[in-house]
């Protein structure tokens, strides 16, 4: 039987066989190919998007008086960042999602300042200006960051492609994680947030950008118009060529200073008379640890303490000797406080019991928890005491925490340090526990680590009529060798609009101080 042959090119079985190794190629990388076609997009179309916002997602529109610049940059925290440049920013946890509102002050514009100078009844009205500018602004910057992100996207796509369909994957992909991202912060967008504003840099030493205690409570309820009235203020600030608004206290709140762990750093004297002409400081209350030692020779330190301009409420600390107690008695506007004494100072009741150990003398052993909380327990049945007198205290002061957890349930507010951190807790009694950290950034042991320890410092805003607590400011300056300050106000659940006013229930959850942080007590 004969056999047909077919005679195949050599050429044609090169290219079959070629064919059919590109199929087994695919066959065995189809698995894994897909995935890093789409990581590679993906990066695409981040940095496209990046790339995009940076180059053109940014609107420049007139705020009030002020010219600013909205931008939408990528954040993994959110939130909202108002610089007002020369005098530092203002932060605002307004939402949380990939995206972070900026907004940066130019310049005050003359031609409008000085119509608001030349008409100051103008002003009645600026919030409202401020509140449409805003909102207009912000509706630009949405139209604008879209078409940033989806140009910048499909530019990019296209040049690392060279396909216009998968440049319009990207570009497509691009508006979608805007989209999703514009979700996100609308479903976590957080009105309240400019109740809890924190400074940083010259605003951090300015409180009437946010207003007294009363007015925050009271007014704080829409987040548009209150961004606004942040901004008004901020351009009163701006205003040279008039005086800048002077800090008005509220006739119904008491402001108190609360200090501690000073351990011999002289440069806290400073800024603690610096806080009291500020803030209008009605009281300082130093919770103990003022010296390191406690010994004879270190008493010449407390000497400016009589020049601090306001009265100094004092407990002795486990680095303060009996030395340290009775030399401070001798001065008039100090109250030292111990074994449950109580007195009025400033319109306030307050009951205070030093610490019941001395830790730098090593040749006794210390008691540890077990002292603690039967000095708590005496200044308890000293609360107790005053109560049934006639006389109730409205805070109680003790060094360590221990002791003053023992005072739940006795006293609206009672105050602490010894740990180097600051801490707002509302204990099972409803008694409000604050723990101040070290007004001395930890005197000379700020040096021991790495990082340097903050100065730390509250100011509490107490209501005259009922002694409870309004709101708090907290003060972080940078430790040894820094130079920055932020101050964050924070308000009392309580406090906040819409909440019914319970100040005295216990709480289910503690409220803690942000950015709070463990340290070895000293």
């Amino acid at each position: 039987m004969a056999r047909a042959f077919t005679v195949v090119p050599r050429g044609l079985r090169r290219a079959a066989a070629a064919r059919v190794g590109r199929r087994r190629a695919r066959a065995i990388g189809e698995p894994t190919r897909p995935c890093a076609r789409a990581l590679g997009l993906v990066t695409v179309v981040l940095v496209g998007a990046w790339l995009g916002l940076l180059i053109v997602g940014s609107v420049r529109a007139p705020v009030g008086p002020m010219d600013t610049r909205m931008t939408l940059r990528p954040s993994l925290t959110g939130g909202t960042k108002i610089n007002v440049s020369p005098l530092g920013a203002l932060e605002l946890r307004s939402h949380t999602a990939p995206i972070r509102l900026d907004v940066d002050v130019d310049r005050l514009d003359p031609v409008r300042s000085q119509a608001l100078v030349d008409h100051p009844e103008r002003l009645a009205g600026l919030q409202d200006e401020v509140a449409r500018d805003v909102g207009h602004g912000t509706l630009d910057l949405a139209v604008r960051s879209c078409v940033a992100v989806v140009s910048g996207a499909t530019a990019l796509g296209l040049a690392v492609y060279r396909r216009p369909r998968r440049a319009l994957a990207a570009g497509g992909l691009a508006l979608a994680l805007l989209a999703a991202s514009g979700t996100a912060a609308y479903a976590t967008w957080n009105p309240k947030s400019v109740l809890e504003p924190k400074f940083s840099g010259l605003l951090s030493s300015a409180p009437s950008v946010v207003g007294n205690a009363r007015s925050i409570v009271t007014e704080f309820d829409v987040y548009q118009q209150e961004l606004a009235r942040l901004v008004t203020n901020v351009t009163k600030l701006y205003d040279v060529t008039s005086s800048l608004p002077a800090y008005q206290p509220d006739p119904t709140t008491m402001r108190l200073l609360h200090v501690s762990d000073i351990h011999l750093n002289p440069a806290s004297w400073k800024i603690i008379a610096s806080l009291v002409e500020q803030y209008d400081i009605d009281v300082i209350v130093d919770s103990g640890d003022t010296m390191d030692h406690g010994t004879a020779a270190e008493n010449g330190f407390l000497d400016p303490i009589e020049d601090l301009g306001a009265p100094y409420v004092w407990v002795r600390g486990n680095h303060d000797s009996f030395t340290t107690q009775r030399y401070l008695e001798r001065f008039k506007n100090v109250h030292v406080l111990d074994d449950g004494r109580a007195e009025t100072v400033a319109g306030l009741r307050l009951a205070g019991i030093g610490d019941p150990q001395y830790t730098p003398d090593r040749s006794g052993k210390t008691g540890g928890d077990t002292v603690q909380h039967m000095a708590g327990i005496r200044l308890a049945s000293a609360l107790r005491a005053e109560r049934a007198a006639g006389t109730p205290v409205d805070v109680a002061i003790a060094h360590n925490p221990t002791a003053a957890r023992e005072t739940d349930g006795e006293v609206p507010l009672a105050l602490a340090g010894h740990v180097h951190h600051q801490l707002m807790e509302v204990l099972d009694g409803g008694t409000r526990l604050r723990v101040e950290g070290s007004t001395g950034g930890s005197g000379l042991r700020a040096v021991e680590g790495k990082y340097p320890d903050p100065v730390e410092a509250s100011v509490l805003y107490l209501d005259r009529t009922t002694r409870r607590l309004q709101a708090w400011d907290e003060i972080k300056l940078g430790g040894l060798g820094l130079t920055k300050a932020e101050v964050s106000r924070h308000l009392p659940k309580e406090n906040q609009p819409g909440a019914s006013p319970s100040p005295t229930a216990p709480a289910t959850s503690p409220e803690r101080s942000a950015g709070a942080r463990s340290r070895a007590p000293g």
